[in-house]
């Protein structure tokens, strides 16, 4: 990547509930910091189509987006600065997930942790592996790594229990580039260490599924009643207490300082009681939220004005997205039958692109090539080569023999389908072409 491209962060939050605090350390919070810093392209998403998934009540839908939207606006994020969408405002998302349904391995998504959880849950009690387990519970990792290949992201700000997604987002864009040419960028996972599982009033990571959050911006009173009742062991006040496995220290760390939460370290380890210890808690939380809570509340009374916001986001989102989806419909085959012969193009600094040799190496140890035209359209397959020596060799002598040369080969080379012998031999006629 060339070092005036922007880094493109991209985050979304499914639309199933009011945000909570996990929420916003885990994603709100970094994300709308990454969104000003200099040379970043910033994009946040509510992720609808994901709701639809876990949830079957539309007027929760609805809702959540609404107060998912206000809360990332209250938090600062500027929608000017970035782009700001509603995910099934973006055709091109469910369509690119088509095209990676159609690269990704079974077996893969046979490994994704919700879908093996529901497998092993079901297991358990004795019933059918797959009881109540959608299509859309399996094919999630899809949609979501469409979310993230569509817009060329290069980091995804996550949880540490959402690492598994971008690697498997990092396998379809392979994948797919294996097949089709270099279209898609490989996403990397940005994890806030000590935020990345948030614990909830139980101890269990905060999510919605486990009852156990604590609303984002929940009224003074009612952020001081669930804060009293996190669960803390019996040790009475002058007792040394453990920060370890401690949900109350956890999250306190997520909101303070290194010296405040060195402060508290000491506080425990001094004996501090239970209750003062989380009169220290809900004090911290409410200094960093509380001025947001106006904000919020005006938000959430003008509906039709985040509506305006989500569509202005999604026609700016569009700008990207559709001119990308025509890319990848090129590259897959999907085109107009008036416009099928393989032509040069030109790329955006006015350089002719040109047919292009890619040598790699597979899981299997072997060393293989490909030959792509100018359109990234695959022309040519390798077979294995022990060494990458010997595959270069075999390179050059395409490169400089020609038609011959691939004659010379046959049984190590391999044309791509629907390719004729005679586009090959035009592409590598290319190299032995004097230079300008």
């Amino acid at each position: 990547m060339s070092p005036a491209t922007p880094q493109r962060f991209l985050t979304g939050i499914t639309t199933t509930g009011t945000p909570h605090l996990g929420n916003f350390v885990g994603s709100i919070r970094p994300s709308v910091a990454a969104s000003r810093l200099a040379g970043v392209q910033s994009f946040y998403f509510l992720a609808d189509y994901h709701a639809l998934i876990k949830c079957d009540e539309p007027a929760r839908i609805q809702r959540s987006t609404l107060e998912i939207a206000a809360s990332w606006l209250a938090a600062g994020l500027d929608p000017e600065r970035v782009t700001f969408y509603r995910q099934s405002d973006i055709p091109e998302i469910p369509e690119l997930t088509w095209l990676l349904t159609c690269v990704t391995g079974k077996g893969v998504l046979n490994r994704a942790h919700a879908y093996k959880a529901s497998v092993d849950k079901n297991q358990a009690a004795g019933n059918d592996p797959d009881a109540e387990v959608t299509a859309g519970l399996f094919m999630y990792p899809v949609l979501m790594g469409a979310d993230i290949l569509m817009f060329r992201t290069h980091k995804v700000p996550v949880g540490r229990d959402q690492i598994q997604h971008i690697e498997m987002a990092r396998d379809m864009a392979q994948r797919f580039n294996h097949l089709y040419g270099e279209h898609l960028v490989l996403p990397e996972a940005v994890i806030e260490e000590s935020v990345a599982l948030l614990p909830g009033l139980d101890g269990r990571k905060m999510s919605k599924s486990y009852d156990n959050t604590i609303p984002l911006f929940a009224p003074r009173e009612q952020l001081r009643k669930l804060i009293g009742g996190i669960v803390t062991d019996s040790r009475a006040p002058g007792e040394p207490k453990e920060t370890e496995g401690s949900a109350l220290f956890q999250i306190y760390q997520a909101f303070a300082s290194e010296q405040e939460t060195s402060a508290l370290r000491q506080a425990f380890a001094e004996g501090v009681a239970w209750g003062e210890a989380k009169q220290i808690l809900f004090e911290r939380i409410d200094r960093e939220v509380a001025p947001m809570r106006e904000h919020y509340a005006a938000l959430l009374a003008d509906p039709a004005g985040i509506e305006s916001i989500l569509q202005r986001g999604a026609d700016k989102a569009r700008q990207t997205a559709s001119p990308f989806m025509a890319e990848l419909r090129h590259a897959v085959g999907l085109r107009r039958l008036v416009a099928t012969a393989p032509a040069e193009k030109k790329s955006k600094a006015g350089k002719v692109e040109a047919p292009l040799f890619k040598q790699y190496r597979e899981p299997d140890g072997r060393f293989y090539f490909k030959l792509l035209d100018a359109r990234a359209r695959l022309l040519l397959q390798s077979q294995g080569f022990d060494a990458p020596k010997d595959a270069a060799l075999a390179i050059r002598a395409l490169q400089s023999g020609g038609a011959e040369a691939l004659v010379a080969m046959h049984g190590r080379v391999t044309l791509a389908p629907d390719v004729q012998a005679a586009e090959v031999q035009a592409a590598l006629n290319y190299f032995s072409q004097p230079a300008d």
